[in-house]
This record gives structure tokens, sequence and C-alpha cells, in this order.
């Protein structure tokens, strides 16, 4: 029986770990590497994963899902266990994320065409992600599942998009039951939408994210005074305030908050455009499955009734005429593709304009230089001048911050043995100081490639 680490080790994107038992072999999770350009090349390499016999995907954002159809493409055919939510929002994701591949290998071919190369192939294509969407097995928290000999599966609320699971796992070898405890993403407790994450009490290993093993979210109370002073400063500015959100969770987060205190913040001065079609599609989603978000079991009132929802190229070049007023809640949420670039060019030179950041922004993106201070960025050959006010809001997140991580790892019987992924060397290096301090944890910061025998 043994654990392989072969993504989101010693960095944030890529989830994806091997686990043998017997002679059976397992995914948890076959995520995406997103970074630079040179870090989502590593997505071309084939995963050296062999025969798989069946994936559990923990949720559907694409750092844990997006190589689900490149693994199909190797010969992958067995079933992807996942919540029934999951399901729902990976089909969304993994055509968005395919259609974002041939795109984006159609402007390189045009580029590779003038300079004599030979055309690449997009990583994955439409019906690539039809495919595997086929093999995905719908499953509902806190019900066991044996899914092979000698491995069954639990999954419970994690709190952090629609549908995350944490993903209890009792692996039976020789008689012998190892319970492995994988968290996927745990979600921020104060969250708008979305249950804490649930209380697991045993485990022999803690398979366990560290996003922001090194820092504490402001106070929920105080994100929103920090929203209310932004928005209602902004308004007599003349500008626009652009908003880079993840489609997935955060910008339905954002929506309910904006709703909630229209009033509070001055909203009937401006205009709430929601410029992504994805995004779109997936708060529609979210309605649906309303019945896993707290507010919504007495709250009758949709996501979108004070935002124009903009879904056409044409709806979303209109925006850009707008000078002031708007609110354009845009993909993608690290600023390295869609229609939130075309909002940048127009409105990043303007000092009288705001860009508020929401979500975490990995090393590589341009959503990271912006936060990081940079004077000038470049967006399609043309260098543009940051002069908007760039403020990051940190309180939004969707991840646990390090006391939600330390509490969450806190209510484990007996401090069991914990392995930290998804998260950088600076934040898994504190965190890992702290479970030792608080609790006497054995912790291990596994690398890409590093076994680990679970019957040791």
């Amino acid at each position: 029986m043994e654990l392989r680490f072969l993504g989101a080790a010693g960095s944030v994107t890529g989830s994806c770990h091997l686990l043998k038992v017997g002679d059976k072999t397992l995914l948890l999770d076959c995520g995406q590497i997103q970074g630079s350009r040179l870090d989502e090349e590593l997505n071309r390499v084939p995963l050296p994963v062999g025969h798989v016999d069946a994936v559990v995907l923990s949720h559907a954002h694409i750092d844990h899902s997006g190589r689900l159809p490149l693994l199909h493409k190797q010969g992958f055919s067995g079933p992807i266990y996942t919540h029934r939510a999951t399901c729902d929002l990976a089909a969304i994701m993994l055509r968005d994320a395919a259609h974002l591949q041939e795109k984006d290998a159609e402007w390189q071919n045009r580029k590779r065409q003038r300079k004599g190369l030979a055309s690449i192939e997009p990583l994955y294509n439409g019906d690539d992600a039809r495919a595997v969407l086929a093999h995905f097995v719908p499953l509902e928290y806190d019900a066991p599942q044996q899914i092979l000999p000698g491995v069954e599966i639990t999954l419970r609320n994690a709190g952090h998009i629609l549908g995350a699971a944490i993903v209890e796992l009792a692996l039976t070898e020789h008689g012998k039951t190892f319970r492995l405890v994988f968290s996927g993403d745990l979600g921020y407790a104060a969250a708008p939408l979305m249950e804490p994450p649930t209380v697991v009490k045993h485990a022999d290993l803690v398979l366990m994210e560290s996003t922001y093993g090194n820092r504490n979210h402001r106070p929920f109370d105080a994100t929103l005074q920090e929203l209310r002073s932004i928005i209602r400063g902004a308004a007599d500015g003349g500008g626009n305030i652009l908003i880079p959100a993840f489609a997935v969770g955060r910008t339905q987060d954002l929506l309910y908050l904006l709703a909630e205190h229209y009033e509070e913040w001055g909203l009937d001065r401006w205009q709430v455009y929601l410029d992504s079609p994805m995004a779109i599609e997936t708060t529609e989603l979210y309605w649906r499955h309303r019945d896993l978000q707290r507010p919504f079991r007495s709250e009758r009132r949709p996501l979108l009734a004070n935002a124009i929802a903009s879904q056409s190229t044409e709806d979303s070049m209109r925006i850009n005429a707008i000078e002031s007023g708007a609110i354009v809640i845009a993909g993608s949420g690290m600023c390295n593709g869609g229609r939130i670039l075309h909002h940048l060019k127009h409105n990043l030179w303007r000092p009288e304009c705001h860009v508020i950041m929401i979500g975490f922004q990995a090393q590589g993106t341009l959503g990271r230089r912006l936060v990081d201070g940079a004077e000038r960025v470049r967006l399609w050959q043309e260098t543009i001048r940051v002069a908007a006010r760039i403020h990051t809001v940190g309180g939004l997140s969707a991840h646990a911050d390090q006391a939600g991580l330390i509490a969450w790892y806190g209510a484990f019987q007996g401090a069991p043995p914990v392995c930290l992924v998804h998260g950088e060397s600076a934040a898994q290096l504190t965190l890992a100081s702290q479970l030792r301090s608080s609790y006497g944890a054995q912790v291990r910061i596994p690398a890409r490639g590093d076994v680990l025998a679970l019957d040791a």
C-alpha cells in the first residue's frame, strides 16, 4: 500500500496523488498545472500512472480536475467518483477548459505558421472533455461507498465550493485497515454561502492542503467594511471597478454580498455586470443546488437578481465603452485569460479606476504581478501603465486560512501524521511548524514524485 505524490507537491496547482492498494490503483484528483506558460507546458508530459482503476475527484476546480481528459486520452476508462454537484460543475468547467485549450492552440499556431514552425494540437478538445464526463459517478455526502476491493470512500462537505469534498478512505490490505483522509481544498468557515468544513476525527494519515498555511484572513466583518469603503469611495471618482473573479465560488459569494448590502454600499450608483458566460451558467447551477448552501434554505432571491448577465462578445465589448459607474465581474480570477484582460486594457491605465483582487494569485500570473505592485504590464504585445488603484481583499477566499487549517487538523484524535500539499514552500514550512508546536504532529512536506509506504 503506497501513496505517490504527482502534483500540487511543493506547489498549489496540479493536484494529483496516486494510491496503490493491493493490485488496484486509484487517483486522488487529476488537476491541471496552472501559472506561467512554462509551468503549463508540463501538462503535456504524459501522466506517469500506468493503469488506473478509478479516480476520486475532490471538486471541480481545474487545478484538481483539468487533466482528466488527458488521462482518458491515455487510455483510462474507469469510473470517476465525486459529489453529485461536482458532476454538474465539472461539466461546465471541463468544457470551458477545452475551449480555452483550443483557442490557445489556434493563437499559437498562427504565430508558428508565420515562423515556419509545425502546428501544435490543443492539450485536449471538447470531444475529449465530453468523453471523460461520461465516466463520472455521482455520490452524496456522508454515504460510504466501496469503489474497489479494499477501498471504501466517504465524502464529507469541505465547504470550499459547490460539491467540494473531503475524502475519507478506508484502505484494507491483508486484513488490516488504514484510514487516509484527503482534505481536498478546505473552505473558510465565515464564507457567505458554503457550510464550514466537516470535522473529521479519525485518520492514520492526513493529506492536507496548505494554500494559506502562513497567513490568516482578515475578520469577515472587516472584509465587508473594506469592500464598502472601496465601493463608496470610488463612486465619486468617475471611473469603473474591475473585479477579476473565479467563475466558481468567488463570483457567487460576491453576487450574494452585493445583493445583501445593496443600500449600505451605495450600489444604486453602480451597475453590476457579470461578464462571464461560464460564471453565469455556474451561478444558475449554484441556484439549482441551493440545498447545499446555508443562506438559500430560506432565501428565495436568485443570485443574479441585481446584475446584468453579459453573455455575448458584443455585450462584453459594449461594457468597454462605459467610462464610469460600472462594476465588472469577469474571469479569469488570476487575470491569465478571459474577458477581464480586455477590461484591464481599457481601464488599468486610468487613475480613477479600481481593481479589486479577491482571490489567490499564483506565481507567474498577471494577477500576481498586479498584487505585487507592477508599474507596467504586457497585454497583447502592448505595454499598459498601471495607474488604477489595486486593492487586495483577502477575506473572501474560498480557502481556509492558517487558523482554519490548524483548527480542522486539531479535531483529529491522536494527532495523526500529516503530509502537506497544495501550497507554496513558505506557506507549508510555516504551517508545518505550527502543527508541530501545537500538536506535536509528525509533518512531511512531499516533493513531486515522492513515494510514501502507508503500511510502514
